[in-house]
């Protein structure tokens, strides 16, 4: 890959997983919005899977310890049940299959936060629903972001809280989505360079853009994340291939 390539990917990375390590998602959102038209969604979800890992691990190890680890892992157990399903899923799809039902996910989600009044509270039957749909999400897309945040807002009120709930959980699906890719033998030789190339600079980046979580207030916290997943996916409709 032409390494001028790989700095305008690096660049993208350094900002968008940055607003991830503050708001709890949409680093991958709009990473694709903005590198789909230089490189194919399928490939960049795969790439995804290195600052998704370096994200959570960065944004947990460096904030207050919030998560009950009992109620994670609930999430985690129908969560890991739709990763695996989703896996098996994942190479079936043709290309642009894969981003039509990406872009439709994000849309959908991201709709449904922006039209809702006041805080969702979700009963504990779509709860577990949501936590299937986002594992076979992280799984098939790379993005669990927009259905399990609709979740985690429906059950927590503290953004800290949220946010650290939504790293944990994609740290742990990302980790399911490494051994899957790493089975199926995925990771080519591009990739390969993508991900050695950008890393160290995003690490380095996400290591001090954690703080700025602290000095987000509730009310901007659910309002920036509910129209960043509305625009993401309708951004990812206008670049769908042909």
């Amino acid at each position: 890959m032409e390494a001028g390539l790989i700095l305008l990917l690096t660049l993208v990375c350094v900002v968008t997983y940055g607003f991830e390590i503050v708001f709890g998602l949409a680093g991958t959102i709009m990473m694709l919005m903005v590198m789909t038209p230089f490189i194919d969604s399928k490939t960049l979800v795969i790439y995804s899977v290195m600052p998704q890992l370096l994200t959570g691990g960065i944004g947990l190890l460096r904030s207050p310890k919030t998560v009950d680890w009992r109620f994670l892992a609930g999430m985690l157990a129908f969560g890991a049940i739709g990763a695996l399903a989703g896996l098996l899923l994942f190479r079936f799809f043709s290309l642009r299959q894969f981003h039509l039902l990406l872009s439709a996910a994000i849309t959908v989600f991201g709709l449904y936060l922006v039209i809702s009044v006041r805080q969702p509270r979700l009963n504990r039957i779509v709860q577990r629903l949501l936590d299937l749909l986002a594992g076979a999400s992280q799984a098939l897309f790379g993005i669990s972001g927009p259905i399990a945040m609709t979740r985690l807002l429906g059950s927590f009120d503290s953004k800290l809280v949220i946010r650290n709930y939504a790293l944990s959980f994609f740290l742990a699906l990302n980790l399911i989505r490494l051994g899957g890719y790493v089975v199926d033998g995925v990771f080519d030789t591009r990739i390969l360079q993508m991900m050695l190339y950008s890393g160290p600079v995003i690490a380095v980046s996400l290591w001090y853009a954690n703080h700025l979580h602290m000095h987000v207030n509730e009310r901007l916290f659910r309002r920036v994340v509910s129209w960043i997943i509305l625009l993401g996916g309708l951004s990812l409709f206008l670049h769908t291939p042909s």
